[in-house]
This record gives structure tokens, C-alpha cells and sequence, in this order.
């Protein structure tokens, strides 16, 4: 392994490579991969890799190209994330080495993407031309290119992108208002179930951790698209219909997003797409709970590992701001400005600490979940996501 330059944090090479008397580098100690991570720099390109338990920046990892709307999954192994680049790169990184290990252009812009249950494909959904690219996950060969094409024949932006047990893949078409299964469990040909008329573009999509609900936000109208996986006969169905209640829908700053959803047993809180809300969905029956007045327009809805409270930021102008939802009342129970343009949050594996980005004052704020309090903050240039390797255990990735 090659010496290498990291920073960050005040760390040098000497964080992963250890000196003897003689000044000689010595082979790295072994590292734990169960505490590592990245932290998304959208507007240079780069990705801080980070270490969850000792609070600390590592290194720098650069070359990642537009990164203004990326996210990563990451190999089951917990070794290797893998970037999805709003340019369509799509970068594997070598979390051990802190390097891009291989990295291709494979479209004109991405949305996100995801890794196969099984970890071997990994798939990325396409706004141009469209379509899901998917790649083997060692080599970054294409394995498959599925066009997007609706019913109308016209090529499609595709997004709302997860896995599903069994090497299958589940997104929605924005334009067309479908919803696609691409089954890959016989090969690298995919067996496809289309679901046409599911709502008006549909914007961002997700599946509860159960693998069972996948449901799909609908821009075009106040409601969403949801199937049941778990049943024979597969079919969608519009949960939350009217949820604007006859008011007029709120400008639209920053698209809400469904992956960021707060699952808490048998509750889903998602965000009001136009509306100062979060909407408490009843799992066992998909009719709307309760509608929760906010701050601002919610973007990303999290809860915490135990699924005892939710956390939520907000889109632009109120977008300094995070709430705290109880979920046993349905009710915002704290309120704090942890900085400037706060972008993502991410919970440690067992919700003990939470990271916020703060993109507008260049940092990343570390807080004590119990006590609600910071207890670290690391640099970061304009920050957006933030996001473990642990979730290289969550279905759905």
C-alpha cells in the first residue's frame, strides 16, 4: 500500500501509517470498518472520510466530479462506498485506502442508485438519458442498460431507486407516472414488472425496512404511490390523497426526499411536498394518522435508530432550523439552529450521537442525542450528506 497525504482534522499520513525508530513506514495497523464513513463536499468535488467514534476527519478523497445531489451505498463487506454523481459518475471508493479504486462516467446525470441484497450489482437510476444503468459491483463492468420508455413510448427520467430482496430493483418513472420492478435473479437479463397510472411524477421513492412498502412521492398531485410487496398480486394503490385539504400548495424550494423517511413501528412520517407539514402515515392501514405543523417545508425525516423521535431540517429560507418530533404524541417537542443551511442528518448505528451537516457555515455538527448538546464539530467544505457504512446492512440500500 502506497504512502498517502490525508487531512482533515489535523491528521496526517501517521493516522494510518506507523513509524519505527528508523523512520522506516511500517505496514497500517488493522482498522475497524463498523466506524467509518463519508461526508459529501458538494461543491468541490470531494468526500471527507470520517470515523464516527473518534469524531474525527481522516482524509480527503478529491476527484469525484458534481457532486451537487450525490449519495453512496456501500458493499456489504463495509470496505468500498459506492458515489452516484449527479454528472453520472460513478465512483467506487476504497474506504480502507482512502482512494477512489475505480470510477466511470456511465450517463449525463444521475439521481442515485443502489446495491444489490446480495452485493454484486449495483444500479444507478438515470435523469438523462434516463433509464437504470446496472454494473457489476468488483469491476464496475456494465452488466445492463434498462431504457426508461413509458407507455406513451417516450424515454423517461427515472428515480426513487432501491433493492428489494432477490437481486431486484424497484424505481419510479417521473415522467411516464410508472413504477418498475427489474428482476436480475436469473442473470444479468431482468425480468420487468411495470405499474402504469400511478400518479403524476412522481418524484422520489423508498421501501420501509421490512422490505414490504414501497411507496413513491407524487409532485403532481397530494398524495403518493404505494405498493405491498409482500402480496401475491402485486398492485399500486394512492395512500394520503388530498392531504393539502383544499389549501393551496407552497412554492416548492428544495424536493422533499422519500429515503430520508422516519419509519417508526407501525408509524411512517414522511414530508409534505408544498406545505409546512409532516405527514404520520398508519403502516397497518396506509390512511393518514396525522398532519404535523413545522417549521418550514421538510426535506428529510429521520428517525432515530429506535424509532422513538424523529429528527427534521428544512428547505430554504428556514432551512438553519431542526425539529425534533415525538413519535409516541405526533408533536414537535424541541427546536435549535445547529447552523446555516443545514443539509442531512445521520444517526450513529445505535442513535447515540447525531452528524448535521451545516453546508452555509462549512461544518459538520456532532450532538449528543439524549442531551440534546454538541459535543464536536469537524470542517467540511459545504457538507451535505453524511453517511455511514452501517447502512451497508439496511435493506433497501
Amino acid at each position: 500500500m502506497k504512502r498517502r497525504a490525508f487531512l482533515g482534522s489535523g491528521l496526517a499520513a501517521g493516522a494510518l501509517f506507523a513509524s519505527n525508530a528508523g523512520g522506516r513506514a511500517e505496514e497500517p495497523a488493522p482498522r475497524a470498518t463498523g466506524c467509518l464513513g463519508l461526508i459529501v463536499e458538494r461543491a468541490s468535488g470531494s468526500v471527507l472520510l470520517i470515523d464516527n467514534v473518534r469524531r474525527a476527519a481522516l482524509g480527503r478523497i478529491e476527484g469525484l466530479g458534481d457532486l451537487s445531489h450525490a449519495t453512496a451505498v456501500f458493499s456489504p463487506c463495509e470496505r468500498y462506498s459506492y458515489v452516484f454523481g449527479r454528472d453520472g459518475g460513478l465512483t467506487r471508493i476504497d474506504l480502507l485506502e482512502s482512494r477512489i479504486d475505480k470510477r466511470v462516467l456511465q450517463s449525463g446525470n444521475s439521481i442515485g442508485g443502489a446495491i444489490s441484497d446480495d452485493g454484486r450489482l449495483v444500479a444507478v437510476a438515470n435523469y438523462t438519458p434516463g433509464g437504470v444503468n446496472v454494473f457489476d459491483a468488483d469491476t464496475l463492468a456494465t452488466v445492463a442498460s434498462v431504457p426508461a420508455l413509458g407507455a406513451d413510448g417516450k424515454a423517461s427520467k427515472t428515480v426513487g431507486i432501491v433493492a428489494l430482496p432477490g437481486r431486484r430493483f424497484i424505481y419510479s418513472l417521473y415522467d411516464a407516472g410508472e413504477i418498475w420492478i427489474a428482476d436480475f435473479g436469473d442473470g444479468a437479463t431482468p425480468k420487468l414488472t411495470k405499474f402504469g397510472n400511478v400518479g403524476r411524477l412522481p418524484y422520489d421513492g423508498n421501501v420501509t425496512s421490512d422490505a414490504r412498502h414501497y411507496l413513491a412521492g407524487l409532485f403532481g398531485e397530494d398524495g403518493f404511490a404505494h405498493i405491498d410487496l409482500w402480496v401475491p398480486d402485486l398492485k399500486c394503490e394512492r395512500v394520503g390523497q388530498g392531504y393539502f385539504g383544499g389549501q393551496q400548495r407552497l412554492p416548492v424550494y428544495k424536493m422533499p426526499h422519500l429515503e430520508g423517511w422516519g419509519q417508526s413501528a407501525n408509524d411512517l412520517l414522511l414530508p409534505a411536498c408544498g406545505a409546512h407539514e409532516v405527514l404520520a402515515v398508519d403502516l397497518q392501514t396506509m390512511g393518514l394518522k396525522k398532519r404535523i405543523p413545522t417549521h418550514g417545508q421538510p426535506v428529510f425525516c429521520v428517525a432515530r435508530p429506535d424509532g422513538r423521535e424523529v429528527w427534521v431540517n428544512f428547505a430554504h429560507p428556514l432551512n438553519d432550523i431542526v425539529q425534533i418530533i415525538d413519535v409516541p404524541t405526533l408533536e414537535v417537542v424541541h427546536s435549535f439552529a445547529p447552523g446555516p443551511g443545514v443539509m442531512h442528518l445521520e444517526f450513529t448505528p445505535r442513535g447515540n450521537e447525531i452528524w448535521i451537516s451545516a453546508r452555509d457555515a462549512d461544518k459538520v455538527v456532532v450532538m449528543d442525542v439524549r442531551r440534546r448538546e454538541q459535543i464536536a464539530e469537524i470542517a467540511a467544505r459545504k457538507p451535505s450528506g453524511i453517511l455511514f457504512a452501517s447502512r451497508a446492512h439496511r435493506l433497501g440500500g
